[in-house]
């Protein structure tokens, strides 16, 4: 697992222990929606959490996504990036099994903002580092990652 993602599950162990919850809580207090096993795993960086998952876990929580995501990226962060906006027709052409979060992450935007151009998506900091985490990378790794698919508009970063 990446730095991030154990900073993520750092995050999430924080979180939990704020609300006064042990693992065993969690998994009483969900009705068993959530494992305590599986929570335990995110929590050490063991497992990679989707982003549809950590929002359901940060909606168990009563806190905003973002609260889930640790302060600092990494180095290599995002802070001091420019604007990065996704090419969506070039998304559109690569193979699917390579980018369907990205592409599902991409929807999930598009519906939230009502931003249905269908040419391109601007990406904020925090959807960078929501899939940064979804890819298990960094920061920088993420956007390395969308360059080599050719995905990023360029001279937008």
């Amino acid at each position: 697992m990446s730095d991030y993602g154990k900073s993520l599950g750092a995050r999430l162990r924080s979180i939990r222990q704020q609300q006064g919850l042990s693992l065993q809580a969690v998994e009483e207090k969900s009705k068993g929606r959530w494992k305590a096993v599986v929570v335990g795993s995110y929590e050490r960086g063991d497992r990679a959490v989707t982003v549809a998952r950590l929002a359901q876990l940060a909606k168990f929580y009563d806190v905003p996504i973002a609260e889930l995501l640790p302060e600092d990226p990494s180095p290599g962060g995002l802070e001091g990036t420019g604007k990065v906006v996704l090419d969506l027709e070039a998304l559109a052409k690569l193979p699917a099994e390579e980018v369907a979060a990205l592409v599902r992450y991409a929807k999930a935007i598009q519906r939230q903002r009502g931003d249905y151009n269908g040419r391109v998506l601007s990406m904020r900091q925090d959807d960078l580092r929501a899939l940064a985490v979804v890819y298990d990378l960094s920061a920088t790794g993420l956007l390395d990652r969308l360059a080599a698919w050719g995905v990023i508009v360029s001279g937008t970063i």
